[in-house]
């Protein structure tokens, strides 16, 4: 379980520019606590996106789904709200990045239109395996779509091997104006540079035994980063 956050700058999207979410919704300890007692399982949908601004959908990472189930999901939330997804792992974790492009193309125009305004960034998270490769990187950045019907599309990058710790793959990024995630993680590396113009963060520190996952002070310190990202700051 993970909460994700996401800034833009101010000028950037709507008038709100700090969005926090969570990693998925279909959790059993959420039952009777944060969902309420005698909630139907159907309706958490429902329910979690009328308590917060967005959600990352971490299943399509596995395969992605039908159109018609995209739209189900777009209809069940509000008006401004917005899913990121997690782009299928079969993109990602294939021998070269650079020969990705039927899978790329599958994914997005395989039905990510179904979303309409409720779409909002496809993460693609490289695995731990993989390296800085810096000119298979530019070939894959140069393959994802920046446009889906009319509407432009936001991409976001997670790295997890340390040689991404260089000063070269934030240079690649910022040329292709796409954000690093900032994953606050014990287990991979952080890189806090802005890439893009928006800032992603993935939170994956929570604990169980803390009702809200992150102790307050905690919760403080990050939500003072996300208003220094939202005014366009770069945090140390």
């Amino acid at each position: 379980m993970h909460h994700d956050l996401f800034s833009s700058p101010a000028g950037h999207g709507t008038a709100s520019h700090v969005r926090v979410g969570i990693g998925g919704w279909n959790f059993a300890p959420w039952r009777n606590n944060f969902y309420p007692s005698g909630l139907v399982q159907r309706r958490e949908l429902e329910f979690a996106s009328r308590q917060l601004r967005a959600i990352e959908i971490n299943g399509t990472f596995y395969g992605a789904q039908k159109p018609a189930t995209y739209a189900k999901w777009a209809a069940e939330t509000p008006a401004g709200f917005v899913f990121s997804l997690k782009a299928p792992r079969y993109v990602t974790e294939g021998k070269r990045l650079a020969d990705t492009a039927r899978g790329i193309d599958g994914f997005v125009f395989g039905g990510l239109a179904e979303f309409g305004d409720r779409l909002g960034p496809v993460l693609w998270q490289l695995p731990p395996s993989r390296p800085f490769d810096a000119d298979d990187l530019a070939a894959f950045l140069d393959l994802l779509p920046r446009e889906l019907n009319g509407q432009a599309m936001r991409h976001v990058l997670e790295v997890r091997h340390r040689s991404f710790l260089d000063e070269k793959y934030v240079e690649l990024a910022r040329s292709h104006r796409v954000p690093t995630v900032f994953t606050d993680s014990p287990q991979y590396p952080s890189l806090a540079d802005l890439t893009g113009d928006f800032a992603y963060a993935r939170l994956m520190r929570s604990q169980s035994h803390i009702d809200t996952g992150y102790a307050p002070t905690e919760l403080d310190h990050w939500s003072a980063l996300a208003r220094q990202w939202a005014e366009g700051g770069d945090p140390a």
